[in-house]
């Protein structure tokens, strides 16, 4: 009897200990807030992300534009500026920053915007307090910093790769950032997330040929020391289903909540976030039954207003596509993402096979309209909300 009343006792220990096992929490980071050659010779001498924010107007009646950093306009390059970003971020609730990761062969080094990662995180004093993983954004990269009414996007760099060009990406990967004892790792493999699966496809010619690819870069980590990789798909840049077998994919996740929610049929100027979050809640179900056995990560977001990549004197009377589109302004509340937080919990909780993980948008998409840094108006009041659902 007393030894049965042990075993009882013990599993309830264990059973507690399960269910109280935190959510990781891993939010993108956008590195445009710093000046660089490239971003200098397309648009000029000390240019910045910062500019398109700072030149913000209003579009509508009580439009909250411009959005006002309260650390001001800081340099994310800058060792000293991640620190405090790390710290606030771990003091939060937040486990790691997917940095958006860029490589294009026609810029000179191939590197685009790595300098906020390796300039500022890599060398900040405390980076060991957060876990840090990329997003490989292989989409080409338009001119949209402004876009005209007529929308035309130039394009500055193709995202698409070729093998030889590939193997060069995945060995500096590896070599740079997989080895660090801070690189985000799940059962111990090195997490690489792919934005853009079409694009992907596209550079190698054929399903079979990308497919091939993946091996190549699996092989190579395993060769490094690694269990594995574990390969994350962006969800709604994966064109055919087929690709998570033969790719053999790890996780899918979203990158923000405008893919389940359509932007072109929502209301306009004025879309609507509680419907965004429902919209979201109604597609995990979906994607997580299609997805079989591999698992889905889902993605909770913050905002959307994409009107600080417009020319601000054009006028703003319709959905145009991307960046012309519909914005959250007003009910994206921290009380709103709090709600939207905690029924990600609540998803992830009712479904215990999936992983404990959550990705959000974002940590500063500032002409995206999402993000998580201190700003005039809530202040932390977005980051509160992060600690309060998943910070225990």
């Amino acid at each position: 009897m007393k030894k049965t009343s042990c075993f009882i006792l013990l599993l309830v220990f264990v059973l507690r200990g399960a269910l109280a096992q935190k959510t990781q929490v891993a939010v993108y980071y956008f590195p445009n807030f710093h000046v660089n050659a490239t971003n200098e010779k397309w648009h000029g001498k000390g240019w910045t992300e910062w500019d398109l924010v700072k030149a913000a107007r209003p579009r509508l009646d009580g439009h909250l534009q411009p959005k006002v950093p309260t650390w001001g306009y800081f340099d994310e390059a800058n060792p000293a500026w991640a620190a405090k970003e790390i710290d606030l971020a771990a003091n939060n609730g937040i486990d790691a920053f997917i940095y958006d990761w860029y490589w294009y062969e026609s810029i000179e080094g191939k590197k685009y915007l790595h300098e906020g990662l390796e300039n500022g995180f890599l060398k900040a004093p405390n980076n060991q307090r957060l876990k840090f993983a990329i997003m490989w954004a292989n989409h080409d990269w338009m001119n949209i910093e402004p876009t005209p009414y007529t929308n035309f996007q130039e394009k500055q760099a193709d995202g698409t790769l070729n093998m030889e060009a590939w193997d060069r990406l995945t060995s500096y990967v590896i070599e740079n950032y997989f080895k660090r004892p801070n690189y985000w790792k799940i059962d111990g493999k090195p997490y690489f997330s792919i934005f853009h699966t079409i694009n992907f496809i596209k550079g190698f010619g054929s399903i079979e040929k990308a497919a091939e690819a993946i091996k190549l870069f699996d092989d190579k980590v395993k060769k490094a020391g690694f269990p594995g990789l574990h390969l994350n798909l962006i969800d709604q840049c994966i064109a055919d289903l087929s690709v998570i077998q033969l790719f053999n994919v790890a996780s899918v996740t979203s990158y923000n909540y405008v893919y389940a929610y359509d932007l072109a049929k929502a209301p306009f100027p004025k879309a609507v976030y509680n419907d965004a979050v429902e919209a979201n809640l109604n597609y995990w179900p979906k994607i997580v039954g299609k997805l079989g056995k591999v698992p889905y990560i889902p993605n909770a977001s913050m905002g959307w207003d994409v009107t600080p990549r417009l020319i601000q004197t054009d006028k703003f009377d319709s959905f145009r596509g991307y960046p012309w589109t519909p914005v959250f302004n007003g009910d994206n509340t921290p009380e709103a993402f709090k709600t939207a937080l905690q029924k990600t919990k609540d998803f992830l909780d009712k479904n215990p096979s999936l992983p404990k993980i959550v990705t959000i948008n974002a940590w500063n998409e500032w002409t995206e309209g999402s993000y998580l840094l201190p700003e005039a108006k809530y202040g932390e009041g977005y980051l509160k909300a992060i600690k309060e659902v998943f910070g225990k």
